[in-house]
């Protein structure tokens, strides 16, 4: 025990810096948003986000949330499934891709897509003439948020595939079930937890991404403006208590995220006892 016990001061002094660390870089931070949210009281408040723009805003970031997580989830399910229950060649490669946007800047990921889709881009000639838009539009507010999102399924995924092994799956075969009857009946249950992990984190990076949708979206009013778009506008625009009013939905929606975590971790370690 004397070996594996630090001394007291060493210890109160590990939870101090946790404390003041976790207190100014979240708690303050917080606490500021609220404080000037609030500012001008309530009604100024409700009526900020009761804003058309405003609205417009929350309804463009629930949208691409809506369509981004669900692709996300079939992506992460299917290339999870694979890596971790087959082997085959270029497996090394496609998990390299599944990292590839952690590595890349979500601003450089949204430049991509407009050299790809704008009007001076690779294929823009060719959607111009059939009148589809993507970039500014809502096409290339999704495909960016996809791009940066996607990552996160298969990679809460992955490995809680690896841990578990074929062994149930292959006697669920063997007792003559078929492969969307095993899939659904033994593999999906196994994986809920994860799945849902996955999924909150990804609606949360989805609602909150900046970079890639700023590039793509061309910050048109009440159009292509998500809120974290809508935020930096009224702020650039001296709007601060209004800036704030919206930038607190944000940090709403972050704190249910991490209420929604920490309750699926600990309905885990339950499971687990």
């Amino acid at each position: 025990m004397r070996v594996r016990t630090e001394p007291r001061f060493v210890r109160y002094s590990l939870i101090m810096i946790a404390l003041i660390f976790f207190g100014l870089f979240i708690i303050l931070p917080l606490v500021c948003v609220f404080h000037n949210a609030f500012a001008k009281g309530w009604l100024f408040y409700l009526k900020t986000l009761q804003d058309r723009d405003a609205l417009a805003a929350m309804r463009v970031t629930l949208i691409v949330a809506m369509v981004a997580v669900p692709l996300n989830l079939m992506f992460g399910v299917a290339a999870s499934w694979a890596i971790a229950k087959f082997d085959f060649k270029g497996k090394g490669l496609l998990l390299s891709l599944i990292d590839l946007p952690l590595s890349v800047s979500p601003v450089i990921a949204g430049f991509i897509f407009v050299l790809m889709f704008g009007a001076q881009g690779y294929f823009g000639p060719w959607l111009m003439a059939r009148h589809i838009h993507i970039v500014f539009a809502m096409p290339g507010i999704i495909l960016a948020t996809i791009f940066v999102t996607f990552p996160l399924v298969a990679r809460e995924l992955i490995p809680i595939m690896k841990a578990q092994g074929n062994e149930e799956e292959e006697a669920a075969i063997t007792l003559g079930a078929g492969g969307w009857k095993t899939f659904w009946m033994v593999s999906v249950p196994n994986i809920r937890w994860g799945i849902l992990y996955g999924v909150i984190l990804c609606n949360a990076r989805a609602m909150g991404e900046f970079g890639a949708v700023s590039v793509i979206s061309g910050h048109i009013r009440g159009m292509t403006n998500t809120l974290p778009l809508h935020v930096e506008i009224l702020y650039n625009e001296y709007q601060s208590a209004a800036a704030f009013a919206a930038a607190s939905v944000l940090a709403l929606l972050a704190i249910m995220t991490l209420i929604a975590k920490t309750a699926i971790e600990a309905t885990i370690r339950q499971g687990q006892r």
